[in-house]
């Protein structure tokens, strides 16, 4: 007799096969895209041993060896998955596997990002109210004065909400390092504007414990043992 115990959620069953992430599985049950041993699914459906998934008629294959990766995205690369694109991420790293980027960095942006075929991790890293820490080094278009470093690491109205306190310290004249622990829209670009300055240049050089560290631009590598242990630790 089988239980709960031996099953999984739909939704997860589905992002583990590294085809898309919980959210966009969630997307396919409304849209009556998957089914269970021939019924069309419906959300809070669950997968038992021996249940056959098929996404518009094609059964889904198992799950996939996972796949964490980081990237120094170099500008003029969009953080998509849709190959229609030409500046798109996943032609650009070309990986025989089907991985999507965890969050985004805008296209004239550079630095790190995170990209697996895992959907729970991407899950848990996006999850806003698990506040994790981002850092960038970012150069302004003049001088930064202390007022500018004050106003910055307080909240800043935007978009319908307030950004959350933030650490930022001076590099140089002109460069500055900030740690957020949200992800609104261009949120550092808006936050410099809201200031009276305009960002020249933006790097992402860390996510939680995950260091850029000296990997050249354009280049990734696979995490180490040690960097995904730490990571799931954090989630």
């Amino acid at each position: 007799m089988t239980t709960n115990e031996d099953s999984i959620s739909l939704n997860k069953y589905v992002s583990g096969t590294g085809i898309c992430s919980r959210r966009e599985a969630d997307r396919w049950i409304d849209a009556g895209r998957l089914t269970i041993n021939g019924k069309v699914a419906v959300k809070g459906n669950r997968v038992f041993p021996g249940d056959t998934v098929h996404l518009d008629g094609s059964p889904l294959g198992s799950a996939p060896e996972q796949v964490y990766i980081i990237l120094n995205k170099p500008a003029g690369i969009t953080c998509t998955t849709d190959q229609s694109d030409p500046s798109n991420i996943i032609d650009h790293i070309g990986h025989h596997q089907r991985i999507f980027p965890i969050g985004r960095l805008d296209k004239n942006s550079t630095g790190l990002i995170i990209l697996t075929n895992d959907g729970d991790i991407v899950n848990q890293v996006l999850r806003k109210e698990n506040r994790h820490e981002k850092e960038y080094i970012v150069k302004v278009d003049r001088p930064i004065t202390r007022g500018f470093v004050q106003k910055m690491s307080r909240p800043i109205p935007m978009l319908g909400t307030k950004t959350l306190p933030c650490k930022v310290e001076q590099i140089n004249k002109t460069v500055f390092r900030i740690i957020l622990t949200q992800g609104l829209n261009r949120q550092i670009r808006r936050m410099c504007e809201y200031c009276g300055y305009k960002v020249l240049s933006l790097k992402r050089v860390r996510i939680m414990n995950i260091h850029l560290g000296r990997l050249a631009m354009g280049d990734w590598r696979d995490l180490s043992a040690q960097e995904l242990q730490g990571l799931r630790k954090q989630l």
